[in-house]
């Protein structure tokens, strides 16, 4: 292979394949020999592991790279309407066909067709594939007429295909034909430190496109990332370091905080619990707002303490509230707040100082109106304002001050037009 790294690492470079794990080349290089060969290759490998790139490859170091190049994803088309995609079909041949329609294989005539996730093929599909591998021939639906194609094809599974073939669910024959070639996409587990470079093209990505800080990873952080099973490889990794940017932008990202983004994540040992791929663990989900709404609310109760101190060392006078028993006994305080709803408390709570000028009192009901305070909003605002001030504008230090994440703190900044 030595003598084909130059080809690998320009195919690499153009197709945007990042990392240098042998199992990794070996594929590229494998794809890149046996392009200029007009053989059926079949790719083999997870899902998420990247199959897509390869028949790239194939076809634009082909002798066909000048003509069409079309992908279809197999286990995406609806079963009555597949054999129409892929060979088409004529005015009346079912009810919408209401005019003639080319399909895959004809529009790729003397090009490439790669048929991803070709293990769902039906079986009456699998035998018209299999005719225009042996001959070229096929029909449109509704037609009687032959047609003849000139493609190569190249197709991908993540399913075991002898097991299929075992079970009669995939044909024979076809699968041998398919398989004339056959590259095997590493997982990304066995790729090594290929995981920490994907992780921090990914961030770097996700920075620049979200306009954010980007994130950095502590060791504990790199040794979590490289023990990790991820089963939905390089597709899981990018969803975790978007996820990542969004909530931790300019972060450094520790072994905790980066398990709390991994599902179902075992503390006992590296190997996780991983649950099924049809189902979504919300409970993770909540218990992140949950936090934020706990950091939230002590955040309030930290500005309601200081606005309390700053009334406390205004100017008050004491309301007498001793007027008589029978007064104090049965009836109930209605405190009007002009920025909200009426509050009502019952009169156990002893009103000893308020601010002269908030207050008027009526004897006959013992109401108390009071002229609007400065709301949660208004105290949040300013507060925020204060600490850019001093901090020279400087947010990253202001979030420090303030003990919220910076993003929270950008938040901030443009709901209260502070920039």
């Amino acid at each position: 292979m030595s003598d084909l790294s130059p080809y690998i690492l320009k195919a690499k470079q153009r197709f945007s394949i990042i990392g240098t794990a042998t199992a990794l080349d070996n594929a590229v290089g494998r794809a890149i020999q046996v392009a200029p060969i007009d053989l059926s290759v079949l790719v083999l490998g997870e899902s998420g592991s990247g199959k897509e790139f390869f028949p790239k490859i194939i076809h634009e170091y082909s002798i066909r790279k000048h003509k069409r190049y079309i992908a279809v994803n197999c286990g995406a088309l609806p079963e009555g309407t597949i054999d129409s995609e892929l060979f088409g079909h004529v005015k009346g041949a079912f009810t919408s066909a209401t005019s003639d329609r080319k399909g895959y294989f004809e529009e790729a005539d003397g090009g490439t067709i790669f048929l991803d996730e070709v293990g769902e093929l039906p079986l009456t599909t699998q035998a018209r594939l299999l005719r225009v591998l042996e001959s070229g021939e096929f029909l449109r639906v509704g037609s009687s007429e032959v047609k003849k194609t000139n493609v190569r094809i190249v197709a991908a599974t993540n399913k075991d295909l002898i097991k299929a073939v075992a079970k009669r669910e995939f044909r024979e024959d076809l699968y041998y034909r398919l398989s004339t070639i056959i590259i095997d996409v590493p997982p990304l587990r066995a790729r090594g430190n290929d995981i920490l470079l994907l992780a921090r093209k990914f961030s770097g990505d996700f920075a620049e496109k979200y306009r954010m800080p980007n994130v950095t990873f502590l060791e504990s952080a790199k040794n979590t990332l490289l023990s990790y099973r991820w089963p939905g490889n390089v597709r899981q990794l990018k969803n975790v370091i978007e996820q990542l940017s969004l909530f931790e932008a300019g972060n450094s990202i520790d072994e905790h905080q980066l398990k709390s983004y991994l599902p179902q994540y075992s503390s006992n040992d590296l190997k996780p619990v991983v649950a099924s791929q049809t189902s979504f663990n919300y409970s993770q989900e909540r218990e992140m707002l949950f936090k934020m709404l706990f950091k939230m609310q002590h955040e309030i109760d930290e500005l309601r303490s200081k606005l309390n101190d700053e009334q406390s060392s205004a100017p008050s006078r004491h309301l007498d509230t001793s007027t008589s028993n029978e007064t104090n006994t049965n009836h109930t305080t209605l405190i009007h707040n002009y920025s909200s709803q009426p509050v009502y408390s019952t009169n156990d709570v002893e009103y000893s100082e308020v601010l002269a000028d908030d207050i008027e009192t009526v004897d006959a009901e013992r109401v108390v109106d009071v002229k609007p305070a400065m709301t949660l909003e208004d105290t949040e605002r300013e507060t925020i304002r204060r600490s850019l001030e001093r901090n020279g504008g400087k947010r990253r230090k202001a979030a420090e001050e303030l003990q919220i994440s910076e993003r929270t703190l950008y938040r901030k900044i443009k709901e209260y037009g502070l920039e």
